[in-house]
């Protein structure tokens, strides 16, 4: 919530009414760590709502999740939901890193200030859109315990946000999510229709809006990957005409690129399964992680399979880091929302341990 100033007030005064870390304030409040407020000024209270009454002292802690991402997940419903998020807990930022075939706009979210780097995306795929409705609930989760300071399974959230910088992709594909779940735009319904096998279901649909697989997109063995693919737009296995030829796939590369992460997640669907290595180029630290997934959750440790050109294997390539693929759940994608608690209960591990194990 946002609230009139006292006259005289600090940020230091304001965390200790609202019992609130100071940290959490000065990033919802930038450029004003150390000032002294005039009565005139606005201040931004992360986990709180705000007063029925209009005053400006009333306390409504936030104490419950604010979205609910067990629906049908399209673009729209992330963008409300990030909306509301960031209106609530203003010290996560939100940019946008690139645009999508259809000028949707490719977010990224970021929390925390710490030295280690850690990025998870989700929905490369556009028939895996239920990865965004994984990551989405746990986001909720992770601000709504900074602001309460309530403990995530034992560990203290705080000591997280201070040591880790949490970038995250929720949506990769937005297109092709938005057409999986409501069907083509009219003006694109004779094109696709003709990609998609003279078939208007489409609900298998991976690739994003131009029929390109964005998971086979990147420069890590891409022509060996082509040649096993299909040589056409296609609704899947399609690698494009040349490596980052899409916007989705280059804005991807430019985020790794421009922040050097220390550990990046791509969730997908499905397997109950994850990948951990590339060629050997996977280092050391890669295998210790790797361990400690499979002892957090009943997924299935797996170094190597024989699939090249995602953003997993060409982020190991480049920068010799630690790169997983989590396969989440098990069956025919799209995985249906009946599976999605058994899916959030049995990754929730896998999330947690990556913001903790480095």
């Amino acid at each position: 919530m946002e609230i009139r100033a006292k006259q005289g007030s600090t940020l230091k005064y304001y965390s200790q009414f609202y019992n609130l870390p100071h940290i959490l304030l000065q990033h919802s409040n930038p450029g004003q760590m150390a000032a002294i407020f005039k009565s005139h000024d606005r201040v931004r209270i992360p986990g709180y709502l705000d007063s029925k009454d209009g005053s400006d002292t009333a306390k409504i802690r936030i104490e419950e999740p604010l979205i609910n991402p067990k629906i049908r997940y399209d673009f729209s419903a992330l963008q409300k939901d990030i909306e509301v998020l960031t209106e609530a807990y203003p010290f996560m930022e939100k940019r946008i890193i690139g645009k999508s075939v259809l000028n949707k706009p490719i977010i990224e979210l970021r929390i925390g200030r710490g030295p280690k780097k850690i990025h998870w995306n989700g929905s490369f795929h556009g028939n895996e859109w239920i990865t965004t409705c994984a990551i989405m609930k746990f986001l909720n989760e992770y601000l709504a315990a900074l602001t309460t300071g309530r403990n995530i399974n034992k560990v203290d959230p705080l000591q997280i946000y201070e040591s880790t910088t949490l970038s995250i992709v929720p949506m990769v594909n937005p297109d092709g999510v938005d057409l999986v779940l409501n069907g083509p735009p009219p003006e694109q319904f004779e094109k696709l229709y003709e990609l998609n096998g003279q078939s208007g279901d489409f609900t298998g649909w991976k690739a994003n809006i131009r029929g390109v697989d964005l998971n086979k997109q990147y420069p890590a063995k891409w022509q060996e990957q082509k040649q096993k693919g299909v040589s056409a737009p296609s609704p899947r296995d399609f690698g494009g005409t040349e490596p980052l030829c899409e916007p989705e796939s280059s804005s991807m590369a430019r985020l790794a690129e421009d922040s050097q992460f220390d550990l990046l997640l791509a969730f997908h669907t499905q397997g109950k399964e994850f990948y951990w290595g590339y060629e050997g180029m996977e280092p050391p630290e890669s295998k210790i992680i790797a361990e400690a997934f499979a002892k957090a959750s009943p997924y299935q440790s797996v170094k190597d399979i024989d699939s090249f050109a995602g953003y997993k294997d060409w982020f190991i390539k480049k920068f010799r880091k630690p790169g997983f693929t989590i396969e989440l759940g098990k069956g025919i994608n799209p995985l249906p929302l009946s599976q999605f608690d058994e899916i959030y209960r049995e990754v929730f591990g896998i999330f947690l341990t990556s913001l903790i194990v480095l």
